[in-house]
């Protein structure tokens, strides 16, 4: 079994969709008439794909199966986001060849639950002072980049969003559990908050939560 890249008669694999009943993901695509089996891969989202990627661990999954089953169907556990390929397979020289497409139409993402990162915020003042110390503390149920968490920093009264103040990057990645970082000094009139820094994207796989 080996890779070979589609040619422009190759048999593709088209309108992939996924729909999510609890933790069931159920897979279904449009088949080419020549096509009989797939085989099947799931990788973490966002892993880059080398030329010609492995084949341990697909899945073959025959046309009849998908009727008898009316797709494919795949238990999703625990969290983060995955992808899911598809590849047409045909007979070759050698065995069953494995068609790379280009353009991302026989792939697709899954979300397999958000992980919870919770916050907090403590603050310290004297009367007299003209500063507070402010200690943040975030506890995560995974491990996390320095670059999904900012702080904003806003005079008055708490930000509504990342640009409503001054946003503070992390220097520093977040372990699982909790992380304690170090205190700062603020103005007594400042006030902050955490955000992701790619709400769109983060907000896909992790919930902010504010304790």
């Amino acid at each position: 079994m080996r890779f070979i890249h589609a040619e422009q008669d190759s048999p593709l694999i088209s309108g992939l969709t996924r729909t999510m009943e609890a933790d069931l993901c159920t897979l279904r695509w449009h088949w080419p008439g020549s096509v009989q089996a797939v085989y099947i891969g799931k990788t973490a989202a966002g892993q880059e794909q080398a030329d010609a990627p492995s084949t341990a661990g697909l899945k073959l999954y025959t046309k009849a199966e998908y009727k008898a089953n009316n797709g494919y169907h795949s238990r999703i556990e625990g969290i983060g986001r995955y992808t899911f390929t598809v590849y047409a397979c045909q007979e070759g020289e050698g065995g069953p060849q494995l068609i790379l497409q280009q353009g991302g139409e026989n792939a697709i993402e899954i979300s397999a639950g958000k992980a919870k990162i919770q916050y907090s915020i403590r603050s310290k003042s004297g009367i007299f002072q003209k500063y507070k110390t402010i200690q943040i503390q975030v506890t995560t149920e995974v491990p996390l980049a320095k670059d999904v968490l900012c702080y904003v920093k806003k005079q008055g009264g708490y930000p509504a969003n990342k640009e409503d103040g001054t946003l503070y990057p992390f220097v520093s990645p977040f372990s699982s559990g909790k992380n304690l970082l170090p205190a700062i000094e603020v103005g007594k009139q400042d006030y902050i908050r955490l955000f992701f820094t790619d709400g769109r994207l983060y907000g896909q796989m992790y919930e902010l939560i504010s304790v």
